[in-house]
């Protein structure tokens, strides 16, 4: 089967699957929503009023204002775009990286596979937010750090998804004989175990982008992702947090929002996951 007719038999076979319907459908909108945003905005995001400060929802603002007067329904619908532009670009770094070097390791094994996962169980123990910001703080904010910074973290668990599909599959007979044949370990890794574990990591892919998106967005809230005044859930949850209590809409627009996606996203990847045959739970116990 070619690859265009298998990609279509696995989205025909998350969508047959009611919950991944909805999954994929809530990525796809908020993916489509990401791109037209700038032409369906009903305000300059930048737009401020101080006439117009917190003011409810109501016909002129569907969603009501901020602190600034600005329209929150247009600083939501346009919220979501740095957020998925950056994960978009870290998540495929991350599995790529991290998916090649655990793969390498499950095929060589040795003292090279004990000193790196004995470093990536180093730097798993430590919390995800401290290693992070420790690196923002030391190259500074800014996507051209963001990204990077993403994919270097989260590429480090998918090392352990990889190698240990990899051991599922090294011993097999086929790639026994191709060693026997003389082939090289990059060519096996090619030929033989990328085709056998891309499953695996395609499901973990998906895991991964929901968790980059949490990521991002604590990041954005603590201050250290989007710079003011472009939109951005977490930035927005934020700035709305010291109004909760006078004006709600403010803030609970951004989470619904960052919410959505993140449900539809485990949606999907529950889907494919059940698709491919993976086994997240066991995936993930590794």
């Amino acid at each position: 089967m070619s690859m265009t007719g298998r990609l279509g038999a696995t989205l025909r076979g998350m969508i047959a699957r009611p919950s991944g319907a909805i999954g994929v459908a809530l990525v796809a909108a908020h993916v489509v929503l990401a791109l037209v945003s700038p032409w369906i905005a009903p305000y300059d995001f930048k737009a401020v009023s101080a006439a117009m400060i917190l003011d409810p929802p109501n016909a002129a603002h569907w969603l009501g204002t901020d602190q600034l007067g600005r329209d929150v329904l247009t600083r939501t619908i346009m919220g979501g775009r740095q957020a998925m532009l950056v994960t978009l670009i870290a998540t495929p770094v991350a599995v790529a990286w991290g998916g090649m070097l655990g793969i390498h390791l499950g095929l060589v094994g040795g003292r090279l596979d004990d000193v790196v996962m004995r470093i990536v169980d180093a730097f798993l123990s430590l919390p995800w937010i401290l290693k992070m910001l420790l690196m923002i703080v030391t190259f500074g904010a800014g996507i051209g750090v963001l990204v990077p910074v993403l994919a270097f973290f989260y590429g480090i668990p998918v090392i352990r998804i990889a190698r240990a599909a990899t051991h599922g599959v090294v011993a097999r007979d086929f790639v026994l004989a191709a060693r026997a044949r003389g082939h090289g370990r990059f060519s096996i890794i090619r030929r033989e175990l990328l085709p056998n574990v891309l499953d695996a990591l395609l499901v973990e892919g998906a895991m991964r982008w929901s968790w980059m998106l949490l990521a991002f967005s604590s990041l954005s809230f603590l201050g250290f992702g989007v710079s003011p005044p472009t939109p951005d859930w977490g930035l927005m949850i934020a700035d709305a947090r010291s109004f909760m209590a006078i004006a709600p809409w403010a803030g609970f627009a951004p989470v619904l929002a960052l919410s959505s996606l993140i449900i539809g996203i485990n949606l999907a990847a529950d889907a494919l996951a059940k698709t491919l045959g993976v086994d997240r739970a066991a995936a993930s116990a590794h």
